[in-house]
């Protein structure tokens, strides 16, 4: 499957900076980097289990936001997100 993998690390301190190096350390192991914080990593099911535990392991999700696109040819693209900043809705009615 390929899943493209973007991170966003909070790093203003020594912890975030650190956290940011093993997040692009742990999608390094498993993709290609195509951008700064986007990665495409084409990976089997149980490859996708171990770095998907990786990455929420290394993450603060009180301050890091992570999000998964999986792209199939046979099945409808879907998204997975983790952290701060929830996703909008871009089907959902838009409030002016």
């Amino acid at each position: 499957m390929l899943v493209l993998v973007c991170y966003d690390v909070a790093n203003d301190d020594a912890a975030g900076a650190r956290r940011l190096r093993r997040i692009a350390e742990a999608c390094k192991d498993h993709g290609v980097r195509v951008q700064y914080s986007l990665f495409e990593c084409r990976v089997g099911k149980r490859e996708w289990v171990a770095l998907r535990q990786r990455l929420l392991e290394e993450a603060e999700l009180t301050k890091d936001s992570l999000r998964f696109y999986f792209l199939h040819a046979d099945e409808e693209a879907r998204c997975e997100h983790h952290g701060v900043r929830p996703p909008l809705d871009p089907t959902g009615p838009l409030i002016v």
